[in-house]
């Protein structure tokens, strides 16, 4: 297994909900709710931000100081660029990715996830992997594992922009190209979106933790919670998910 090392991709300028991992989330910037929960896996030696050079996300390593979070920054759109730099620099022998858009990420869904990456000895292991494939846990506790040996080819040979600022898609999308393990839940409750990409998710989750407030709580307990009172889970029902093949347009050609 060697070092086990989280890295969050986060930036200031999500095309949907501007700023919104520094939103405050019951008292707590989005981001840090993340690192926090990301930090709470037994599995995982060290939690890393990967933000990116660009001037708007200054904010971030500035956050990550002040909060002893360590911070890579890389290419904004070359995301597995970014993710193999800071891989690299970390030392990483396997590697965990979060987004920071997740705040309601759960430590037991991650060391399950990395549970069967590490048992499977498989090259790629994730919680959930995007249509036409099923998923089964939440849209938000996403957790994704991988090789350094399989970043690193990733990172060689992977040429489409979609592949490149979603990192992991060129790990699983050729069947037989690398050694992969979906990590499902016995029942299926992949239907729930529990990220935050838009407000109505952000007026969610907020609901979600003030309901909670200082107790602790799991995925399970929030999927409760939401089928006791359709009127919170209904605030971000009509959001439609982005998928693996939408590109941020913005990016022009940087692969």
């Amino acid at each position: 297994m060697g070092k086990v090392v989280a890295i969050v991709q986060a930036r200031m300028s999500s095309s949907r909900l501007p700023g919104k991992v520094l939103k405050e989330i019951a008292g707590k910037p989005m981001l840090v709710h993340v690192v926090e929960r990301a930090q709470q896996a037994r599995s995982i030696d060290q939690v890393i931000v990967a933000t990116t050079i660009d001037p708007s996300d200054d904010p971030l390593e500035a956050l990550c100081l002040e909060n002893g979070f360590p911070c890579y920054r890389g290419s904004l759109h070359d995301v597995l660029d970014r993710y193999y730099q800071a891989a690299r620099l970390y030392r990483a022998d396997t590697i965990v990715r979060f987004t920071a858009d997740c705040p309601l990420l759960d430590p037991d869904v991650v060391e399950k996830t990395i549970g069967g990456f590490l048992d499977s000895k498989v090259d790629f292991a994730a919680n959930r992997l995007p249509p036409p494939f099923k998923r089964t846990y939440p849209i938000g506790l996403d957790t994704e594992v991988c090789t350094f040996g399989a970043l690193e080819r990733a990172w060689k040979e992977a040429t489409e922009k979609y592949e490149r600022e979603h990192v992991m898609p060129y790990l699983y999308q050729v069947e037989g190209r690398f050694k992969i393990l979906r990590v499902d839940y016995e029942k299926d409750h992949g239907h729930w979106r529990l990220t935050v990409d838009t407000q109505e998710d952000l007026d969610l989750v907020r609901a979600i933790f003030d309901h909670f407030g200082k107790q602790t709580f799991n995925w399970l307990d929030v999927i409760r919670y939401l089928e006791a009172h359709p009127e919170i889970a209904k605030i971000n029902a009509d959001i439609v998910h982005k998928t693996v093949f939408d590109v941020d347009h913005r990016a022009g050609n940087h692969v």
